[in-house]
């Protein structure tokens, strides 16, 4: 094991360039793993630090932080948010950090050594670079089921994985975004445009989640330009129960509802549709219905062709599409049918 590098630690006064922030809830053992991999980052001219958020953890979450803290090589701190939500406890932590770059990651994740580095340095090399994210790698707690097929994305996002290939690319270019378990944000950017909707983040053990869609959309409207850096990869934990023909099904029936919710926030979508200039049935995109048809009829193909990837690839489609429906019918009762646009909120 290479030696730990222990940089020098900060003066007070002055603000760090990066706060890696970890929201956890119930995690206890694989947060410390992620803290121990964290702990081996060699960072010679990033000056940073370590804030845990923990969301109401029932467990030794705390002492887990704790009993890192006096051998950590930078400051690691703790904090106790009771309220339920990822995103309240992404903007508590935001709130509690001045650090110039926040480095978001997940708590069961293990990290490179060069990874602090690969995160920030872009920023502090450009500044017209406001954030980065790199590739989001599995670690199979069991063997891939052979129904997920590893040579394409489409389903990746189910497990949280992410893999855009070798080369470095501007996220608006190819219209793609990072995932939240692997970005990293300048601070001016959050200051601009908000941080994390918290009827959009995740509570406790839901699969509601479009909280970092939904600040990339924001980010886009206010000319943000964001980085791919392939070097700034970690892996991310995989667990068995989520390797499951039942867990599927849920994780894209509620992507339909969460995307629903969030399409109504912002109309035009992450591949550039402008969703206010589109025919409707019942209140959902009429394109959507063509696609749902031919999701169907390509899986009734791919049953009598024996071809699970395919088949189940065309069921978690329908399975987005009828989370969709039944969230934009709901969001229509709420509000009496009328299309959501920011500028006319009363909230």
């Amino acid at each position: 094991m290479l030696p730990i590098h222990r940089p020098p630690q900060p003066s007070s006064n002055i603000p760090l360039d990066c706060t890696v922030l970890i929201c956890t809830y119930n995690r206890a053992e694989m947060l410390g793993q992620t803290l121990d991999s964290l702990a081996r980052c060699r960072s010679g001219f990033v000056r940073w630090d370590v804030l845990v958020v923990d969301n109401n953890s029932s467990d030794g979450t705390r002492d887990v932080v704790v009993s890192r803290i006096p051998d950590f090589p930078v400051s690691l701190r703790y904090m106790f948010e009771p309220r339920q939500g990822k995103s309240i406890a992404l903007n508590t932590g935001l709130a509690a950090t001045d650090a110039a770059i926040v480095a978001f990651t997940d708590d069961d994740v293990q990290v490179d050594e060069n990874w602090i580095e690969a995160s920030c340095g872009p920023m502090l090399a450009d500044p017209s670079i406001d954030y980065t994210g790199g590739p989001v790698l599995p670690i199979w707690e069991r063997p891939c089921p052979r129904w997920l097929d590893q040579t394409r994305a489409d389903l990746w996002g189910t497990l949280a994985i992410l893999d855009y290939g070798p080369e470095t690319f501007v996220f608006e270019e190819r219209r793609r975004v990072p995932l939240g378990a692997n970005m990293a944000v300048r601070r001016a950017l959050i200051d601009r445009v908000g941080g994390f909707d918290p009827d959009l983040g995740r509570k406790g053990n839901s699969l509601l989640g479009q909280e970092q869609a939904e600040f990339f959309c924001r980010s886009r409207e206010a000319g943000a330009r964001g980085l791919y850096v392939p070097q700034m990869a970690l892996r991310h934990h995989v667990p068995a129960r989520r390797l499951t023909h039942d867990y599927f099904r849920r994780w894209w029936y509620w992507k339909g509802v969460s995307k629903s919710r969030l399409e109504r926030l912002h109309r035009v979508t992450d591949l550039g549709i402008d969703l206010s200039t589109v025919p409707r049935m019942f209140g959902v995109p009429r394109f959507m219905f063509g696609s749902a048809l031919r999701d169907l009829i390509g899986w009734v193909g791919a049953a009598l062709m024996l071809n699970p990837t395919e088949r189940k690839r065309r069921a978690m489609m329908l399975c987005y599409f009828t989370g969709y429906f039944v969230g934009t019918r709901q969001i229509d009762r709420e509000r009496k049918g009328t299309f959501y646009s920011p500028a006319t909120d009363k909230r």
